[in-house]
């Protein structure tokens, strides 16, 4: 069999694993990937190429402003990786995708010991096949390489060492080897940035009853008085917020911490920034302080949809809802609403942000579209700023889009300022 149709062979046996099963999205993803890996074993595949090839999107895909395709490779790389440490630990080619790429890699496993141990663990080192055919041809290559690697790196120091003796180096050099952040960035996020003291992230941490085994639904104290209570559960959405946040705030290299909801008292509120993630139906502590006014979470008491989780819009101006709600609870995901808020804490020196959707993809939605320099853009024209050049507190409602348990896209409906 030739080493193609080996590799081939071994992205079937992925797709047919119990680990991929049922992800038909993450399938087509791998075989995607796998037919470009193959064919073109140098070539890169674009984030743009994948959206629209893969997944539909349309020609207007923007990857700076829609994480969907960053999202669904991310998956991919976990579920490589659970496969080949449970029902895949002897198999002879192992698949990886290494981060910050979309091409896979193919490695042929030594045969030494392997049906012995599990695979990643003691066992002898992956190889890459493309290595092994072609460490004779370029070895000389490499040699010649390294020498003049090292004559470039011997006279860049004795420059280097010129410049130290005659001034110190700028700052502004060292700070210039970073990706500077977006100007939309520091103007959204100035009040958090500024103080000397790292901002809070508090994610929702609803109680539940029940085990994840049997089913677990939402904590009801008219109900379930004496149950046992299980409040180590959150939504993917807010998980996924938690990064996407974290990477902003590194570029200004800056910290967040991260508490969850249960865990948070009225003292934290006090005395930290804050950011909250999830609404005030599962982050608890946002019915204890003071929250969103124009767009108030409330549950429907009546009709064929009594008892859902909708967002009232107080003052609703010409044309716009006066409430909405996600997609039917017995229906696929395929649209939710959030709140992103902006106000000042408990004490006024300090800040408050909330996002909030009414399921956890429309809260990780709303973060992406706080953290994207293109939509950050179109909610600052609705802005105004005060005197110190900060945001003015405002409240926002967006619509997110939703497939497959991702949010792909996003609108702003209504600003209040």
């Amino acid at each position: 069999m030739s080493q193609h149709d080996q590799f081939a062979k071994q992205i079937e046996v992925l797709v047919s694993s119990n680990t991929l099963h049922g992800s038909e999205s993450l399938c087509k993803l791998l075989r995607y990937l796998a037919k470009h890996a193959m064919e073109d074993p140098g070539g890169r595949v674009k984030e743009y190429q994948i959206a629209t090839e893969v997944f539909g999107r349309r020609p207007d895909f923007d990857p700076q402003s829609d994480s969907m395709i960053r999202v669904q490779v991310g998956r991919l790389r976990a579920k490589l990786s659970e496969y080949y440490s449970t029902e895949g630990a002897h198999d002879p080619i192992v698949v990886e995708l290494p981060k910050g790429t979309y091409h896979l890699q193919f490695h042929r496993r030594s045969t030494s010991g392997v049906t012995e141990r599990p695979a990643f663990v003691n066992v002898d080192p992956l190889v890459p096949v493309a290595s092994q055919l072609q460490t004779t041809a370029i070895s000389d290559y490499w040699k010649l390489a390294a020498i003049t690697l090292a004559i470039l790196l011997a006279t860049a120091l004795v420059g280097l060492a010129s410049l130290l003796n005659t001034r110190k180096l700028a700052p502004t050099v060292l700070a210039g080897a970073s990706e500077p952040a977006p100007a939309e960035f520091e103007e959204l996020w100035k009040p958090f940035i500024r103080s000397p003291q790292e901002p809070w992230l508090v994610f929702s941490n609803a109680p539940f009853i029940g085990r994840p085994e049997t089913g677990m639904r939402y904590y009801n104290p008219s109900r379930d008085a004496g149950a046992e209570i299980w409040d180590h559960y959150t939504g993917v959405g807010e998980v996924l917020a938690v990064h996407e946040l974290d990477q902003v705030f590194n570029l200004f290299h800056r910290r967040i911490r991260v508490k969850r909801g249960s865990l948070f008292s009225l003292d934290d509120v006090r005395n930290n920034d804050l950011i909250f993630l999830g609404s005030p139906s599962e982050n608890l502590t946002l019915t204890e302080i003071p929250s969103t006014r124009e767009f108030v979470f409330r549950r429907l008491t009546d009709g064929p949809r009594k008892g859902d989780l909708s967002i009232v819009n107080v003052h609703p101006r010409e044309g716009e809802p006066q409430a909405v709600l996600a997609t039917p609870s017995n229906e696929p995901l395929t649209e939710d609403y959030a709140v992103i808020s902006f106000m000042p804490g408990l004490d006024p020196a300090r800040s408050v942000m909330i996002f909030a959707g009414t399921t956890t993809f429309g809260t990780q939605g709303a973060v992406e579209y706080a953290c994207h320099r293109i939509s950050v853009h179109k909610l600052l024209s609705h802005l105004t700023l005060n005197k110190t050049g900060e945001v003015n507190p405002f409240e926002a409602l967006v619509r997110i889009k939703v497939a497959r348990g991702v949010p792909v896209e996003s609108e702003l409906v209504a600003v209040r300022q």
